[in-house]
């Protein structure tokens, strides 16, 4: 394990509830200045294994299934032709993020990239086939994805979003 990376096994406390908090406030804390910068800032990501290969970031617009509520959470993404994929990792914790039962409930959404505000997409989830393809290239991205899946019994979703006109 080098200097900058995840550790193998599972760490310790990932489950409990401060890990959550810590993640909810640093995702508000990108979010929030990614908007400012315009992605300038905030729009790569450097932890893990991004520290030595930096990933992309967007900003992910998703209404609340339940509250109706605008949300905005900061994801990595891997361009694949006009499609972005997302993944919905939430750091190898044991249930899927909101904001992927989000999108399944309303797929029409925003996101934001940098230099690129309002960009109309339609979020679907990939089948078997896709996302075999997919995660190779996913893991090629940033390393961590497998450690997360290594961490989790659930099979980790990849999102494919969609440009719409």
């Amino acid at each position: 394990m080098g200097r900058f990376s995840l550790p193998e096994q599972k760490p310790g406390g990932l489950d409990s509830p401060v890990t959550a908090k810590v993640m909810k406030y640093g995702a508000k804390a990108q979010v929030a200045v990614f908007r400012l910068t315009g992605g300038r800032i905030g729009g790569t990501w450097r932890i893990g294994a991004g520290f030595r290969k930096p990933v992309p970031t967007l900003l992910l617009e998703h209404r609340g299934r339940k509250s109706g509520r605008r949300f905005t959470t900061p994801l990595l993404y891997l361009r694949s032709g006009d499609d972005v994929v997302i993944v919905a990792s939430q750091g190898g914790l044991p249930r899927h993020p909101q904001w992927y039962f989000n999108l399944r409930a309303d797929p029409e959404t925003r996101i934001h990239l940098k230099g690129r505000r309002d960009v109309a997409v339609t979020a679907r989830v990939a089948g078997a086939d896709e996302r075999a393809e997919l995660w190779p290239r996913l893991v090629e991205l940033y390393a961590d994805f497998a450690k997360y899946q290594a961490w989790t019994d659930r099979e980790i979703p990849v999102v494919v979003l969609s440009p719409r006109p």
